[in-house]
């Protein structure tokens, strides 16, 4: 069987979710691969300054973040980050090609930002034979040295821009391959025929009030009790369903509020698909996942940008507003005043209408995608050096004449 190995971690829930949503696809394929997955954080452990020092790892420590809602400061986090994995950048790759060695795959999958540079290197380096390819889990990279480098062997994009961005960067045309979006869940296509009236009273909510689903990824925020107290003081008679991933103090304090209209109170579930189906609309981060998620459920979605808006997802509003996929607030402070937008029926009918229209195969159109990787690949003939050649990927001059 041809090996497959998709490197992630756990800074935030997307990476891991494209690679357990892989695996779990390519598994059941007519030729099925065996698929490994590598937690690049639990690799790296020995060699996190930041976890020896304070005793929390990066990735847990970006999860604080997300879970208290101090994101304005990351934009310098990033610069930092940057600098700390430029810094221990020879200590990675040695970790890498070690890892390589003892567990060689056909190819090597990066659904993760930051380390694509060295991922790139320890495979050339260690199993030059191997293929590498980066599937970006960003509507678009976020430069310098974020998801693209100009090591990268194969790039894998889910928008327009992201692709641009690949070709501009000086990557061949036949090595970019561009998707019609995000990976998700296998459930999130599954989207079974649901009675959203009959469930929607079973579950406490009144089946006729249009019903808003309130996510911020698997830490939830604790904008959401700001969110909830702004409809809860205005005349928008909708009702919410907010899901609060492993954010306890949130949901406890979620639960404890008097409502006007019904609110169903939701901690981390494997059921987000469902809940989905009983919404009209989405209100939540901009993230990537989230709102290909929503528009799975043709739901309209209603995001911010501001200062605390992550550095990575600000083209995702750019995205939406140029797609008219839904509202983009300058602050969740007006969320009153965007839903009352949002249920106007002529602009609500107009979202719909697109949302209904955006198709997202992409889980299935990937297998195919890693079937040409393979028959594209050129083995490495010579280590990576720091230049940037004519060919396609860096110091590999067996591919001169395939660019």
């Amino acid at each position: 069987m041809r090996k497959l190995t998709i490197v992630f971690f756990d800074a935030g829930g997307g990476h891991r979710n494209a690679a357990e949503a892989l695996k779990s696809t390519l598994e059941t394929q007519p030729r099925p691969w065996d698929v490994r997955l590598l937690n690049l954080q639990e690799l790296l452990d020995s060699i996190d300054m930041i976890r020896r020092a304070t005793g929390i790892r990066i990735q847990d420590g970006y999860n604080l973040i997300l879970r208290k809602g101090w994101t304005r400061s990351t934009p310098q986090l990033l610069v930092l980050l940057r600098g700390l994995v430029r810094l221990y950048h020879g200590r990675v790759v040695s970790v890498l090609e070690k890892y390589w060695r003892e567990h060689p795959a056909d190819l090597v999958l990066s659904v993760i930002p930051l380390f694509n540079r060295a991922l790139a290197e320890s495979v050339c380096n260690a199993i030059p034979e191997s293929a590498f390819t980066t599937l970006l889990t960003d509507l678009a990279d976020c430069p310098p040295h974020f998801w693209m480098e100009p090591e990268s062997e194969f790039l894998i994009c889910g928008t327009e821009r992201a692709e641009q961005q690949a070709l501009a960067m000086g990557h061949a045309r036949h090595r970019v391959f561009k998707t019609s979006g995000m990976i998700l869940k296998p459930k999130f296509y599954e989207k079974p025929v649901v009675d959203v009236a009959a469930e929607r009273e079973r579950l406490g909510l009144a089946p006729e009030l249009h019903t808003g689903i309130v996510m911020f990824g698997g830490q939830g925020a604790p904008v959401m009790l700001e969110i909830a107290k702004k409809l809860e003081a205005s005349p928008s008679h909708v009702q919410l369903i907010m899901i609060c991933g492993h954010n306890q103090k949130l949901h406890a304090e979620l639960q404890a509020m008097r409502t006007k209209a019904p609110m169903l109170v939701e901690g981390f579930t494997p059921n987000v698909a469902h809940y989905m189906a009983l919404a009209d609309f989405f209100v939540g981060k901009p993230g990537p996942g989230s709102i290909s998620e929503a528009l799975q459920f043709h739901l309209p979605v209603i995001v911010e940008r501001n200062q605390r808006t992550l550095p990575q997802e600000r083209y995702n509003t750019e995205w939406v507003t140029e797609k008219r996929l839904g509202i983009v607030l300058r602050s969740f402070g007006e969320i009153a005043q965007g839903v009352e937008q949002l249920l106007q029926p002529d602009t609500f009918a107009e979202l719909r209408a697109n949302a209904r229209a955006y198709s997202n195969r992409a889980l299935f159109e990937i297998p195919s995608i890693l079937n040409d990787v393979l028959e594209r690949h050129v083995p490495y003939s010579v280590p990576v050096s720091p230049a940037f050649p004519d060919t396609h990927s860096v110091g590999n001059t067996a591919w001169a004449g395939l660019t």
